[in-house]
């Protein structure tokens, strides 16, 4: 039950928005027992960010929510992974993006919780 929200400073057009989509979906693969059957996502366009106290160039924040444990490989992969998908739909400088992990024990779905 993986969550990927993605906050990013510039606008995404529909077709940016659905090829990130896709290929966000086929990148879970990355970590084990993770599939786009159960991947959600979010895109905040036009958010307000700064790094290295400046916003001169487009710049994202990824957050990558997995229930279940850590897997620092899968997630090392994940990142190039997403880092490379940013670069080539949003033309986002690798360096410019960061993604954080959490894991999650508890996660609620259709009334109850897993």
């Amino acid at each position: 039950m993986p969550f990927i929200n993605s906050k990013i400073s510039t606008p995404i057009s529909i077709e940016q928005e659905q090829a990130l989509k896709t290929r966000l979906g086929q990148a879970i693969s990355i970590v084990p027992g993770k599939s786009e059957s159960w991947l959600m996502l979010g895109f905040e366009p036009n958010y307000n960010l700064y790094f290295r106290g400046s916003n001169n160039e487009p710049l994202a924040m990824v957050e990558v929510s997995v229930f279940g444990g850590e897997d620092a490989t899968a997630f090392s992969a994940l990142t190039a992974e997403i880092c490379n998908i940013f670069h080539e739909i949003m033309n986002i400088a690798p360096d410019h993006v960061y993604v954080k992990y959490q894991t999650v024990k508890y996660w609620g779905w259709n009334g109850d919780n897993i």
